[in-house]
């Protein structure tokens, strides 16, 4: 970690200012100073002219190493897609497999301007390793699945145990940016003892707990017809739901699940990309926000598998121009709300002390090139970053007081796309062999009628 950075001269909400870090924050804010004799106190001196300081973003729900699978099964209905292709691959997945697919993702999320996110997928220590490796922050979670096997559940549970306990040097080592998570997947995947245990091992030790709900109509339907309640309500009846649990997707929601929603302080991510890529539906943001949700809702990406990238400045614009097509009003989710759910409201639901650029927050900040086209003329900043820009306008990348990116460089990327390369080449093989053969098959039948 740098013991000091100074930023000079960078745009700052339409002021030039001058951001002073120490250690892991950032200390000061000011006027830009006339002279050098400021730039001698810091270890590292950015020139920051012709660019802007904003907060770094937050990815609320992701699968990591699904970037392995970039651009594999597209364009197939979702049962198909995850029956017949995903689980098949994810079987032969290796924790070294997991930990390459992870520092892919890292580095694709570093290059586009994300320096925290919210995991869940298997082999948690090789998630872990690539987090810690890269400098990002994370809550990581490992899948919890049981599918009401007794035997599964208490696998699992135990398992979760172990992890637990692993995460502590996990944490330490990587001076906390490292957040162990509870990842029970979904309640059509995790019987009703697993999810109980959850909710009463999360409450013991005060832990996030990363669960996918009411994603499909067909999840709704599956959960009135086996418990008599619609999925929020059937979690509420476990006392499931507080402030800790992070709902990924929440496509299909009553008023009632809404209301119970926000008594429970539960937080939301809108997963907009994925949910429009697998035809899942649209999640009703504006009848969430007049339900005095707003600042419960985070953004995510989903895994690369269903999205197919993880550019948070993407999925800001493709949220908040769904709402708008969706609803027909072109004043739902304007860009500054898109853009504090991928900042600030993610920081509060993820308990770091970031979102924001102020003296006393963690050092989590971008550099943005205001050379970039996106940014000729900036009229107004956020409605550039929202929707004119992608992360290709990143610049700079500081996470917890540690230059990750500068001039768009990060130190090692280029072996991380050779090792994710060879990765995938593995993996995809016997596929590859198989389906060559079947070319080879269908031409000689071919030929010979």
């Amino acid at each position: 970690m740098a013991s000091s950075i100074l930023i000079k001269n960078v745009l700052l909400w339409g002021k030039e200012r001058d951001i002073r870090i120490e250690g892991n924050r950032i200390v000061e804010i000011s006027e830009p100073s006339s002279g050098d004799a400021r730039s001698v106190e810091a270890e590292f001196v950015i020139d920051g002219r012709k660019k802007a300081a904003i907060p770094s973003l937050f990815n609320a729900h992701t699968h990591a190493a699904m970037t392995l699978f970039r651009g594999y099964a597209d364009d197939l209905p979702l049962h198909e897609w995850l029956s017949e292709k995903i689980w098949p691959i994810e079987a032969r997945l290796t924790e070294e497999d997991v930990y390459w697919g992870t520092r892919l993702a890292c580095l694709e999320m570093t290059k586009t301007g994300t320096t925290f996110f919210n995991d869940m997928y298997w082999h948690w220590h090789g998630t872990a390793r690539a987090v810690l490796e890269s400098g990002l922050r994370a809550a990581i979670s490992a899948v919890f699945v049981d599918f009401g096997d007794p035997t599964a559940t208490e696998e699992q549970k135990r398992r979760n145990e172990q992890l637990f306990s692993a995460a502590r040097e996990f944490a330490k080592r990587s001076d906390g940016r490292i957040i162990f998570a509870l990842g029970p997947h979904a309640i059509y995947t995790v019987s009703e003892e697993a999810l109980c245990w959850t909710r009463d091992f999360a409450e013991k030790n005060d832990l996030l707990v990363h669960i996918h709900l009411a994603e499909t109509q067909a999840e709704v339907e599956e959960c009135v017809k086996k418990h008599g309640k619609r999925p929020v309500e059937f979690l509420a009846s476990l006392d499931f739901l507080n402030e800790r649990v992070i709902a990924a997707h929440c496509v299909h929601l009553s008023r009632k699940e809404m209301e119970i929603l926000r008594e429970n302080d539960v937080k939301i991510v809108h997963n907009p990309a994925s949910n429009m890529k697998l035809a899942s539906g649209v999640m009703p943001y504006e009848e969430m926000k007049r339900a005095g949700l707003r600042k419960n809702i985070l953004l995510g990406t989903d895994g690369c598998a269903s999205n197919n990238n993880l550019d948070m400045f993407e999925e800001m614009k493709f949220a908040s121009l769904l709402q708008k097509a969706h609803t027909g009003d072109p004043t739902a989710m304007p860009a500054h709300e898109a853009f504090e759910m991928a900042t600030l409201n993610a920081a509060r639901a993820f308990r770091v002390d970031a979102g924001e650029i102020a003296e006393g927050k963690l050092a989590d900040l971008l550099l943005i090139d205001l050379n970039n086209e996106s940014f000729v003329p900036t009229h107004n900043i956020i409605s550039n970053i929202v929707f004119a820009a992608n992360g290709n306008c990143v610049d700079t990348v500081i996470c917890n007081g540690e230059i990750l990116m500068q001039n768009r460089h990060v130190k090692g990327e280029e072996e991380v796309r050779e090792r994710a390369r060879a990765v995938v080449a593995k993996l995809f093989e016997s596929d590859e062999r198989g389906e060559s053969e079947g070319v080879r098959k269908r031409e000689s039948e071919r030929v010979r009628g």
